[in-house]
């Protein structure tokens, strides 16, 4: 089986896997993150293949998609690529990326071994920031019941993945404690030019909002 073939087939699972999903993490989100990867691993100088592969399967592995739910575990991800005939080496790779993918709360380090960890990392904090992140934010909130905004909830800075993972904060206060940090923890330059542009529109959402919530005029 080439290359060409496992990255198809692959297409083909996530889409089954994520079929039907409400939350942000859909089909079109992976789309996002794959194209994206694409092009800065393209920028960037790395392998295509494990890029591509890792960007395809991140959410596949994903602690928010995971909760009571064994289709959501890395050994979905490994199982599947065993399944490819991917090399052992490439598996472990293409595993220890979507381990380590996920930001943690703004106190932890999820640092990133490999140009293409690196890479799918940025693809996919990238598709968390300007208007696409903004429609996520408020999908994932709604879809786990979060408040929109409440004044007397305040932003957290969480210093333990455990803190965030348990957090029930509202949906504005998930910008101040994730999305208006993740453009200076974007690993690669071409990465971070893309992140200042969306970066500045989430901060003219902000403003807005808070002028609409204060009745200015």
């Amino acid at each position: 089986m080439n290359k060409e073939e496992i990255i198809n087939n692959t297409i083909v699972f996530v889409k089954l896997k994520l079929q039907g999903d409400s939350s942000g993490h859909d089909w079109w989100h992976i789309y996002r993150v794959w194209k994206m990867a694409i092009h800065l691993a393209e920028k960037e100088g790395a392998m295509q293949f494990e890029t591509q592969l890792a960007a395809l399967l991140h959410d596949l592995a994903d602690w928010k998609l995971s909760k009571d739910n064994s289709d959501f575990e890395i050994r979905v991800v490994r199982d599947w690529l065993i399944l490819q005939h991917v090399e052992n080496s490439e598996v472990n790779n293409i595993c220890e990326i979507i381990e380590a993918i996920s930001f943690k709360g703004a106190g932890v380090s999820t640092p990133m071994g490999t140009i293409e960890g690196k890479v799918v990392q940025d693809a996919d904090r990238l598709d968390a920031l300007g208007a696409i992140g903004i429609a996520r934010a408020f999908t994932y909130g709604g879809s786990r019941g979060h408040q929109m905004y409440n004044p007397e909830i305040k932003p957290a800075i969480h210093l333990s993945f455990e803190e965030y993972k348990n957090n029930q904060s509202t949906t504005i206060n998930h910008f101040y404690e994730k999305l208006l940090l993740l453009k200076d923890l974007m690993n690669t330059e071409t990465a971070k030019q893309i992140a200042k542009q969306r970066h500045q529109f989430i901060e003219q959402f902000l403003k807005q909002f808070s002028d609409e919530m204060e009745l200015k005029f």
